[in-house]
């Protein structure tokens, strides 16, 4: 049996395998691997309403917090109410009077393609995503809450550069009143939940504080508000609710466990474990991120077509008569830089999600990120890094490329032998193995040593795919973003398929690679061989040109050592 040629088809079906289950995912069909989202599990014994009334999160018991999600019939798009505008040098928040929720938010210093700020949070005709926050009880449903009107308090500027806004509603013997406050250079924005119980009211009912996000399931885009284009399509990442809790840890939610009801929400985070809840899309998330001197319930659902939420329940400790009860939450909207994240709540860096590979990509872009420091270009920064890692993995490749110019030395023999034995591959398979054992040659060895860097490879692909730093950043001449596919030849008309000088030089460098090993005795493995620059030179012309900048880099550093491996292999055998 030929064993390379049998590796090296497992290999280019796996390839062919990954593509499959990359376009059933951007397809929004299940994929070949399931979901990454919440494990199922069978459901845990709480109180549940099955019947809710409104889009309010159903109502508690006295006792427990209730996780079913309910229907919509109100929004803060469907409720006339003013808007309110908080800004700072790098947010942009704006705040409606109708529920009090969060309805625009606008990243000032991170620019689309088009050089236009990143609109995160919108409610138009296209849109629908933003957060909000209210009250619920099991006695009363008339609190105040995301689907009343909350008066203006205090719209205020203070000396140190923050700005404070303060919206209040009184209801069913409850007055709210919430206080945002946005500090210069910050992405969080504090929001104060101050509860309190009017004197003449008798007793307080039982009241759960809320807070929630709700986002449509359209796929975000490079440019604010219009439709993917070709090459954002090709390259799948994560959008949808997650949340993090102590036990769980970071937990991502699709949107079609929640179209199927699917999703079975965590146990509570008790008093003094962190936890959150966000919505997370390419490069950037939003999330809801309260203290923990309260225990904690996450809930998630679909209100209607295309339109999700997930949120977080408080339980109020008893209220007494004009003895406020204050609360506060912080409410993130950023973009997903990693030491943004670190320093907002544990396990926050997470939102920037590497998936199994986590603990080799995390160092990878620590050493990049340190590389940037010194260089002060992420192309360079690239560059750099794929020559460490290369000298890194010296030995392995040394290895692997000594064991091809042993196997291309032996090829005519290899030839003789397959027309000797045709028609008997089992003494053509005896006498290969004959001749392997005699000339101690491996027939894995130009294999394994690269099978054992896949890992990193994939790790890296990861890092640079997931990385906001890349937005934006130019390496030289006509790069002008690392983010983006390489357009130095403008696009196909129709297919919009970017063309561009990388890709092209990567699809080159693979095809030397081709012709510096041995070619396959079997024609249609050398066919496979020589296919393969093409395909996935095809696939290069859609990714960003970091990631395919890496490539080029990796490949013109692998045919230099390959090259001079043969010359010295060469010259040895000649003695």
């Amino acid at each position: 049996m030929d064993i390379k040629k049998t590796l090296l088809w497992v290999i280019f079906s796996m390839a062919c395998l990954m593509l499959y289950n990359n376009w059933l995912l951007h397809a929004g069909r299940p994929t070949l691997f399931g979901t990454t989202g919440a494990q199922q599990a069978e459901p845990k014994d709480t109180a549940l309403t099955t019947t809710p009334k409104n889009d309010l999160p159903a109502q508690v018991s006295a006792n427990s917090i209730s996780k079913t999600p309910s229907q919509v019939i109100a929004s803060p798009t469907n409720i006339a109410g003013e808007k309110f505008n908080l800004r700072n040098d790098v947010l942009s928040v704006d705040i409606s009077s109708a529920g009090g929720s969060v309805v625009g938010a606008t990243l000032l210093t991170a620019l689309d393609h088009n050089k236009n700020p990143i609109v995160l949070f919108r409610t138009d005709l296209k849109n629908q995503y933003f957060a909000r926050s209210g009250l619920i009880s099991s006695s009363t449903s008339d609190l105040p809450n995301h689907t009343v009107l909350f008066a203006l308090v205090k719209n205020n500027k203070s000396e140190n550069g923050s700005q404070e806004l303060t919206l209040s509603s009184e209801k069913g013997g409850i007055r709210l009143d919430k206080t945002f406050i946005l500090k210069k250079g910050s992405y969080e924005l504090l929001v104060e939940h101050k509860i309190t119980q009017a004197a003449s009211k008798g007793e307080a009912p039982n009241v759960v504080l809320y807070t929630e996000i709700v986002r449509d399931g359209n796929t975000p885009t490079a440019h604010s508000g219009e439709k993917p284009s070709t090459a954002e399509n090709f390259y799948s990442t994560f959008t949808g609710p997650s949340f993090y809790t102590e036990k769980d840890k970071f937990v991502k939610v699709e949107f079609s466990e929640l179209e199927k009801n699917k999703f079975i929400p965590p146990k509570a985070a008790p008093t003094g474990e962190p936890a959150w809840i966000a919505m997370v899309q390419h490069y950037f998330a939003s999330a809801w991120i309260p203290n923990d001197k309260i225990a904690r319930d996450i809930y998630a659902g679909k209100l209607e077509q295309n339109l999700y939420r997930i949120g977080m329940q408080m339980p109020i400790p008893a209220l007494t008569p004009n003895a406020p009860y204050l609360e506060k939450t912080r409410l993130f909207m950023g973009p997903q830089e990693e030491k943004l994240l670190e320093k907002i709540a544990p396990g926050f860096d997470l939102i920037k999600d590497y998936g199994y590979l986590t603990v080799l990509a995390k160092p990878i872009f620590w050493l990049l990120e340190k590389i940037n420091v010194y260089v002060s270009n992420w192309g360079w920064s690239i560059v750099l890094l794929t020559v460490l890692i290369k000298l890194v993995f010296f030995p392995l490749s040394a290895a692997s490329y000594k064991s091809m110019a042993r196997m291309k030395e032996v090829q005519p023999r290899l030839m003789a032998m397959r027309e000797q034995y045709k028609g008997d591959p089992q003494k053509l398979n005896q006498a290969m193995m004959e001749m392997y054992k005699k000339e101690k040659i491996n027939p894995l060895g130009g294999c394994l040593p690269v099978v054992v860097q896949i890992p990193v490879f994939i790790a890296l692909y990861w890092v640079l795919l997931s990385s906001v730093e890349m937005r934006n950043a130019p390496w030289i001449g006509w790069i002008h973003d690392l983010s983006s596919p390489d357009v130095f030849f403008g696009t196909i008309p129709g297919i919009d398929m970017p063309i561009g000088i990388l890709p092209i030089v990567m699809a080159i460098s693979m095809f030397i690679q081709t012709k510096l090993n041995p070619t396959p005795p079997d024609p249609i493995q050398a066919k496979v061989m020589l296919y393969m620059p093409i395909i996935f030179s095809a696939m290069f012309f859609f990714f960003p040109s970091g990631l395919v900048l890496y490539w080029v880099v990796n490949n013109i550093l692998s045919i230099a050592q390959q090259w001079q491996i043969n010359k010295m292999f060469g010259k040895s055998q000649k003695k």
